[in-house]
């Protein structure tokens, strides 16, 4: 959840970067928002949302199936990374700031999930979390 926090706000100081430019507001702070809100997204992104499902997926599927699963999860991966970068352009020729503040509300919405339903594995054994899940 820090993670998915630290995105947000990468993506919304981004994203509010360019509406201050647009409206030309806040012309010193506009760069140092930018770059600010790319380093926050990349260092949250990397200690977290980058490598973690990658390891809640190894501790959440049982061995009978963990290697579907787990390709499953790949695969959706890969389309949901490839959808991001295919439409990215789009996106920003539609609205420059708007893109950035539509990828922290997915941010947000990342947060809601995992703290609704993403369970707690640390000291728990593989029936402890599968009890925990299917409650």
């Amino acid at each position: 959840m820090v993670s998915a926090a630290g995105t947000f706000l990468g993506s919304f100081l981004a994203g509010a970067s360019f509406f201050l430019k647009g409206h030309s507001l806040l012309l010193d702070w506009v760069p140092i928002m930018a770059v600010g809100g790319v380093l926050i997204y990349i260092s949250a992104f990397s200690i977290g949302m980058g490598a973690v499902p990658w390891l809640i997926m190894s501790e959440i599927f049982p061995l009978n199936i963990k290697g579907v699963a787990g390709s499953l999860v790949v695969l959706v991966n890969w389309l949901c990374a490839w959808a991001v970068s295919y439409t990215f352009n789009f996106l920003m020729s539609w609205s420059s700031p708007g893109t950035f503040l539509l990828y922290s509300v997915f941010s947000l919405l990342t947060i809601i999930f995992v703290a609704k339903f993403v369970p707690e594995t640390k000291g728990k054994t593989l029936e402890e979390i599968q009890a925990c899940i299917n409650a």
